[in-house]
């Protein structure tokens, strides 16, 4: 049941407006969350550079394949907490949220080693140009010196997730993303730091954002509260989390494999080309997590359903969240399309930018709808507590597809253009919904279609 104005009861009365009242302060959340990245790409285009937009930008594939694996166990946290939560296992709540922090601290410094001994070497191997290999790599190195709060952050907010509450993160982030954007501008026009000062000013805004969602679990007075005292990892539930974390963990890495096998592709038709991409890539981003706050309404409200025996509105939670995230993607993804040349723009004033992103932007943006309706209903079958098959059905239909396209059609040399890079999105993303909707029926006849007595 609902305890305070920042949490909602997901069992009970009209899904639509429980879900908009989800969704929402999320999807204003991650609208902040990209806002980070976007403020240094706008920032370096406009003050540093064309080298510089392009080194910013064309890290984003390879920042998202080295942190997915652990954000899907975020995605584990959410799913057992939502599920403890409806089931009324205060015990084991308890000790998913000790286990999740922990999970959070201990990854984000795995991820941190990483990024600092390995940074220049994974650029290399994805084909960056000489001229922005510098400024790429000191980037990526300086970014993931926040890689420790990053993860703690996206573990907390999953932990707040679980029980309704979006609108705390929201008011984080958004004090901390006017805080980072204040720095990017001191540290980039004030004291001409380049790339090394918008990378300082995202790390400590991700500690900001990190710290306010600590505080709220610790002085949470109820089922959620967090003792530092007991910060440690609980074998069992570690067994939990990493049941349902890793292949969503798994399934993120490959996506993103996919993308930085795209964006080596990009990155051979040079940096103007490259800085494009980055800009239309960011504009795109924005309508992903619109569409994406959908998809973690899917996967809490199905989990907290789930857990409390409400399994007629299993199938009600699926066909909102699906219809919501079209509509999300269609109006967002038009709009976008249609102001590409202000919105460009904003990023870079020079006309082949504007361009190269205008390309992507036909046909990705347009399309992007397919890409949310694929992810949504991946969220309903993961708050199902099915893990493994929608990973692989992703793999293959998804991912592998992708790389397939890339490695065959586009190496055909009157289809090696970026247009034909681009198409691989819309087609992938079609294929493999219609898989995960098979799936996803199968699945459901394994639960009643009325509720537990």
């Amino acid at each position: 049941m609902k305890n305070n104005n920042t949490e909602i009861d997901m069992c009970n009365g009209r899904l639509l407006p429980s879900i908009m009242r989800f969704a929402i302060p999320l999807m204003l959340s991650s609208v902040l969350q990209l806002l980070f990245n976007a403020a240094d790409i706008i920032v370096v285009g406009r003050f540093a550079g064309e080298n510089s937009l392009a080194a910013v930008g064309s890290n984003t594939s390879l920042i998202n394949l080295m942190t997915n694996l652990f954000l899907g166990l975020a995605i584990g946290t959410n799913v057992l907490a939502a599920q403890f939560t409806g089931a009324g296992r205060k015990d084991r709540l308890k000790l998913t949220i000790q286990t999740s922090v922990s999970l959070g601290i201990i990854s984000g410094l795995i991820l941190t080693v990483i990024g600092l001994l390995f940074a220049k070497q994974i650029l290399l191997l994805m084909q960056t140009p000489d001229e922005i290999i510098g400024l790429s790599s000191l980037y990526l190195r300086v970014y993931f010196l926040g890689m420790p709060a990053m993860m703690v952050y996206n573990f907390g907010s999953a932990i707040m997730r679980a029980k309704g509450d979006t609108k705390r993160p929201l008011y984080y982030l958004l004090a901390a993303g006017c805080i980072n954007v204040v720095l990017n501008l001191i540290f980039v026009i004030a004291f001409k730091m380049d790339v090394l000062g918008v990378a300082l000013a995202t790390v400590i805004s991700q500690c900001i954002s990190s710290g306010l969602i600590i505080r709220c679990l610790i002085r949470d007075k109820g089922d959620f509260h967090l003792d530092l005292r007991r910060l440690r990892p609980d074998a069992g539930t570690v067994r939990s989390i990493l049941r349902i974390g890793i292949p969503a963990g798994i399934q993120g890495v490959v996506f993103s494999l996919s993308n930085v096998v795209i964006q080596s592709s990009i990155n051979s038709f040079g940096a103007t080309v490259m800085a494009g991409n980055a800009a239309a890539a960011n504009l795109e981003g924005f309508v992903w997590v619109a569409m994406n706050a959908f998809n973690q309404a899917a996967l809490t409200f199905t989990g907290r359903n789930l857990g409390a025996g409400k399994y007629s509105r299993i199938n009600r939670i699926m066909i909102t969240t699906e219809s919501c995230e079209v509509l999300t993607g269609l109006i967002l993804g038009s709009l976008i399309f249609i102001l590409y040349r202000p919105l460009l723009g904003i990023y870079s004033d020079v006309p082949e930018v504007i361009d190269a992103g205008h390309t992507r932007l036909t046909y990705i943006c347009l399309t992007y709808c397919f890409c949310g309706m694929m992810d949504c209903i991946v969220g309903s079958i993961r708050g199902m507590g099915a893990a493994i098959v929608p990973t692989v059905v992703s793999l293959i239909g998804a991912c592998g597809l992708r790389i397939l396209w890339i490695a065959t059609i586009f190496q055909i040399p009157q289809f090696h253009t970026l247009e034909m890079l681009y198409i691989s999105y819309p087609v992938s993303w079609l294929i493999t919904f219609f898989a995960h909707m098979v799936y996803y029926t199968m699945l459901r006849k394994k639960y009643p279609a009325t509720d537990a007595a």
